[in-house]
This record gives structure tokens, sequence and C-alpha cells, in this order.
């Protein structure tokens, strides 16, 4: 397989901007007042967010983060 056919699993912070059509700074704000629906993890000193999450919450909306959380709960 080549190396450009892997699709990463996590993704930073410009890689989220860039998806959402938004500056990284409108990124940050949104996660710190939760308008963000998918939570990153913490990878070191990087915080990171799962792709497959951020299609997920894309396709339901762009739910507010207490309500993607909630959703995501009832999923499992």
């Amino acid at each position: 397989m080549h190396a450009d056919a892997i699709e990463p699993l996590l993704v930073g912070i410009k890689a989220v901007a860039q998806l959402l059509s938004v500056s990284v700074r409108t990124v940050y704000s949104m996660d710190a007042a939760g308008t963000l629906g998918p939570m990153p993890v913490r990878a070191g000193d990087r915080r990171l967010w799962s792709l497959t999450e951020l299609r997920r919450w894309a396709d339901a909306g762009c739910l507010n983060r207490e309500r993607w959380l909630d959703m995501e709960r009832r999923r499992r």
C-alpha cells in the first residue's frame, strides 16, 4: 500500500480547521465553547481528533458537545 493512500485515524487542529473550512482560532473557540462535538484525545503534548468521529458528527448535523456525547453514549 502506498503511504499516500493511508488515511489518518487522528488529525490535529490544522486538519480539523481545514475539514470544517474555518480557522484554527475558530476550532479552539468551538472546542472551548462546546460547539465542537467530538472531544480531542491527548497524544503527548498534542490534541488530536478522531477523523471517523468528526465525520459522524458532521453527518449528524454538527451537534453541540453535550448533545453529541449523549448521542454517542446511546449509540454504544
